[in-house]
């Protein structure tokens, strides 16, 4: 029996499909797998028997993904199950941004008793034109998941589409559009496009990417989308270029100090996952990795362990080690295991960074003595047996 702790509300589509062999805890110390949207972990104390937490949505900020991998703990989070919800978001902003439609609004809201309102509108109207998003060359910053479908929805809306990825996957490649012209430089895209929207992580080499000098090389009057991460915009050159009008617009979903009340600025409050299908999907993504991984040992999608598939476990035991990436930790593996006169009939081994992780199936028991030689090998943070 597998105990679970959902730290935010997760949806019902995704809970469903854990069975009679698991049970939700009120006590987050005594969970095998604890399930997370938003809530703060940093500060959070994990219980010894805690396998996996799994993130419904992407962004994994509020998890401590170093100590979780030191304590042999796997995080998953969930890419792309969201991505349909950001994408028709983005869609939304770039036209709040090409028409002045909140404007507009708001100035219907002033005259909402005003019995005569339909003759000014007809006068007050060209206040708030706009422009349409055809012809416009819209350039797409990382080629992920929601990056692709954002790419291929703006095709279809008639725009001149530009896409940049040094890293695209072969699986986003086969979704791409073929009309999007491939960008070989960031700076082309900076250069050459009257829209811009960001979809990639937040990483030491992406953070702040959109600064002054990104901004300098921009056409006067572009319009920035940012729906990825606050941290990609520097704060103090966004504004800069708002209020000098060198950037029209940034529409961000990001609220921050130093971006809200500023003139061209449209800001969003964190809605780009914030549908009820995202939200179903995200949980059943997640719901699905954790089992995987409990029942099977396999990883997918996690954020501080190599991904790792030996399929369904058959009827002999599965020994499964999480430790770090360093030399002949397979061949101490595989020494105990001869030591014990017990057969291997599959083992796989994947690293990622300063970690790794071994699956090994065998033909016969493994005694509580063998699990307690495999944890003691230097190196080794978890040892299960399934």
């Amino acid at each position: 029996m597998y105990k679970y702790h959902c730290l935010n509300p997760i949806s019902d589509k995704g809970l469903k499909q854990l069975d009679e062999n698991y049970t939700c805890t009120d006590k987050a110390e005594e969970a095998d797998a604890i399930l997370v949207r938003s809530a703060k972990m940093h500060d959070m104390e994990f219980g010894s028997g805690l396998k996996a937490i799994a993130r419904a949505g992407a962004g994994v900020n509020n998890i401590p993904l170093e100590r979780c991998a030191e304590e042999g703990i796997v995080v998953f989070n969930t890419p792309g199950a969201n991505a349909n919800g950001v994408k028709e978001l983005v869609i939304a902003g770039m036209l709040l941004a090409a028409r002045d439609i909140i404007g507009g609004i708001n100035w219907v809201q002033e005259y909402e008793e005003d019995g005569d309102i339909a003759k000014i509108t007809e006068k007050k109207k060209k206040a708030f034109a706009g422009t349409e998003l055809q012809n416009k060359k819209l350039g797409v910053i990382g080629l992920g998941a929601i990056g692709v479908l954002v790419a291929n929805a703006a095709v279809h809306l008639g725009m001149d589409v530009y896409g940049y990825d040094p890293y695209v996957s072969v699986d986003s490649a086969w979704n791409l559009s073929r009309s999007i012209h491939h960008a070989k430089t960031v700076d082309e895209i900076y250069k050459e496009c009257d829209y811009i929207t960001i979809h990639v992580p937040a990483t030491d080499d992406t953070k702040g990417m959109i600064d002054k000098n990104a901004i300098g090389l921009m056409k006067s009057g572009v319009v920035i989308l940012n729906f990825a991460r606050d941290v990609l915009v520097n704060q103090e050159d966004i504004v800069d270029a708002l209020v000098s009008e060198k950037v029209r617009s940034y529409v961000t979903d990001f609220p921050t100090k130093e971006i809200v009340g500023v003139r061209g600025a449209i800001v969003i409050p964190h809605l780009g996952a914030s549908t009820e299908e995202s939200e179903d999907n995200c949980a059943r993504m997640a719901v699905d990795e954790v089992r995987d991984f409990l029942e099977n040992g396999n990883i997918a999608h996690s954020v501080n362990y190599p991904d790792c598939n030996m399929g369904e476990k058959e009827a002999g035991p599965r020994i499964t080690i999480l430790h770090r990436n360093i030399p002949n930790m397979l061949g101490q593996f595989t020494t105990l295991l001869a030591d014990k006169n017990m057969n291997i009939a599959l083992m796989t081994n994947k690293s990622r960074k300063a970690y790794a992780y071994t699956m090994i199936d065998v033909d016969t028991e493994v005694s509580p003595e063998l699990t307690q030689q495999l944890s003691s090998v230097d190196g080794v943070l978890k040892v299960r047996v399934l």
